[in-house]
């Protein structure tokens, strides 16, 4: 027999009980999906990640107490953490860009269509980006904003230590391309964005896109 995929367990974090009661609904008839714990704050994410050890957690980032932002660096911050997505109800919250700069794997609204959501639980598991459209451009606004001099000066010489090819992938990533979209511009094959992806982000000692999707921004 072949072996069996356990399902991905998710656990979701948010003050509006409705707003759990419909996400739980929404996930609970999947197959390949299960949702493990609940909790209405920051606090009882962390209680929730001790006990379950989930691979997802859907992060609100507005609470009482203990918020999203926190709790998001405390549970990226701990050991074998789970994937965390932001959810907010606004695409241009000024907590996100925060919370991902604290290890947030990305973020998406919370009007998002159900099938986008589900495909970003998915996605956030295998270790991909996770950025809903409106979610992408609400960030590309906040860090469109003029950068400090020192920030943007920092950011650049980080970018210098790539290689033409290296940066030309980066720029793609900042874009919000594929790894496919990103080799039909470039004329090269999807294992080799892969290939650069990979040396550009262990030279910058960056653990995902997203994180240098933003060194890109702060280099603009």
């Amino acid at each position: 027999m072949g072996r069996v995929t356990p399902p991905i367990s998710v656990a979701i974090v948010d003050d509006d009980a409705l707003v759990r009661l419909g996400l739980a609904t929404m996930l609970g008839g999947l197959p390949d999906i299960e949702v493990v714990g609940e909790a209405a704050d920051g606090a009882g994410a962390a209680a929730l990640v001790t006990e379950h050890a989930p691979d997802v957690v859907l992060m609100d980032l507005r609470m009482p107490g203990v918020d999203g932002l926190a709790a998001t660096g405390a549970i990226r911050g701990g050991p074998n953490p789970p994937q965390v997505i932001v959810l907010t109800a606004f695409d241009a919250d000024e907590n996100v860009l925060a919370a991902l700069r604290a290890g947030a794997g990305g973020f998406v609204t919370k009007h998002t269509p159900p099938a986008e959501i589900v495909g970003a639980i998915r996605r956030a598991a295998a270790g991909e980006p996770v950025l809903s459209p409106d979610a992408l451009r609400g960030l590309i606004r906040q860090v469109a904003e003029p950068a400090r001099q020192d920030e943007r000066r920092r950011a650049r010489d980080l970018l210098d230590r790539l290689t033409e090819r290296e940066r030309a992938v980066a720029a793609g990533v900042a874009r919000g391309l594929t790894n496919a979209q990103i080799a039909a511009e470039l004329y090269i094959s999807v294992a080799g964005v892969k290939l650069h992806l990979s040396r550009a982000l262990g030279k910058l000692d960056l653990e995902n896109r997203t994180r240098l999707a933003l060194l890109v921004h702060d280099a603009r």
